[in-house]
């Protein structure tokens, strides 16, 4: 996505009923893209599935994720265990059924704090620029310095493995980038004729940020989000398998592979469950980001 994909948003020194019409056009935009693309549709309908899912999971299944029972420790998959039972006899179904709600709130609400650190850092260092923006952005230097997924496991080793440890981890794991990507798009727009039209009128620094160039700004965040939670989720997965994020006996897609390796060839299905879904849900947000950057870039647009 790049930072041209901005220029084509109303310019906010127009009335505010002058700009609904073309809010209300990029929306419908959006969603006639949704619709058009196959893939991007089939994404939302997975994801809506996985979400119904994870919101109903008491009513899907009567199994306790964290119940065991040895009894019936690694049956395959039947009438009573759809998806069979794991090494400590617990139900597959409800595990990854309550798991998708470990899943999905880690990487939805690591992604939102990625996002909301890196718009302001961005937005920040952009606008005022000298030496604000020198010292932000060396900052960010230092952690492009590690590579993303070994800075993501230094900060959980350091802090421990835990749910809250994993978002702050994927929080700052996703700053960097969006913080560039917002002081491009800063450094574009602030010297369009709008800015300079609300200067002249005596906009303060906080309303020329918040309200005019933050709203022009909003189509590469919203892209880089919806792909930040792709990531997110493959990255929590990836420490889960690794020991490092979401502790069981706690249902987490990433931990339950994890568990499952060791039994690969007597029952497969323990891993190819919880990987599979991993593996749908982030093809399902990579196209729906796909759509979305489609819809909102100007070059696309007649």
């Amino acid at each position: 996505m790049t930072v041209s994909s901005v220029v084509a948003a109303p310019p906010t020194h127009v009335a505010r009923e002058q700009q609904a019409p073309a809010i209300a056009h990029r929306t419908g935009r959006v969603w006639r893209e949704l619709r058009r693309n196959r893939f991007a549709a089939a994404g939302v309908a997975f994801l809506f599935l996985i979400v119904a899912a994870a919101i109903c999971a008491p009513l899907l299944t009567h199994y306790t994720p964290e119940k065991q029972d040895l009894l019936s420790r690694l049956e395959p998959p039947s009438a009573n265990h759809w998806l069979g039972t794991d090494e400590a006899g617990r139900d597959v179904f409800s595990r990854l059924a309550f798991g998708a709600r470990i899943s999905l709130f880690v990487a939805l609400l690591g992604t939102a704090g990625g996002v909301l650190a890196g718009t302001l850092v961005g937005l920040v260092s952009g606008f005022f620029g000298g030496w604000t923006d020198t010292l932000m952005m060396r900052v960010v230097d230092v952690m492009y310095a590690f590579p993303g997924v070994l800075l993501v496991i230094l900060i959980v080793s350091v802090l421990g493995p835990s749910l809250w440890n994993l978002i702050l981890a994927l929080t700052i794991w996703g700053t960097p980038t969006l913080s560039r990507i917002v002081r491009a798009c800063v450094l574009s727009l602030k010297t369009e004729e709008f800015i300079t039209a609300a200067r002249t009128i005596g906009a303060s620094r906080a309303r020329l940020m918040l309200r005019h160039l933050l709203p022009n700004a909003m189509a590469p965040i919203i892209v880089y989000a919806t792909l930040g939670v792709a990531g997110s989720l493959l990255t929590a997965a990836g420490l889960g398998f690794l020991g490092l994020g979401v502790q069981p006996p706690t249902p987490e897609w990433g931990a339950m592979l994890s568990a499952g390796r060791e039994y690969v060839l007597s029952a497969p299905y323990l891993v190819t469950f919880p990987g599979l879904l991993i593996f749908l849900t982030v093809l399902a947000l990579n196209f729906i980001g796909d759509a979305l950057r489609d819809a909102l870039d100007p070059r696309t647009q007649r």
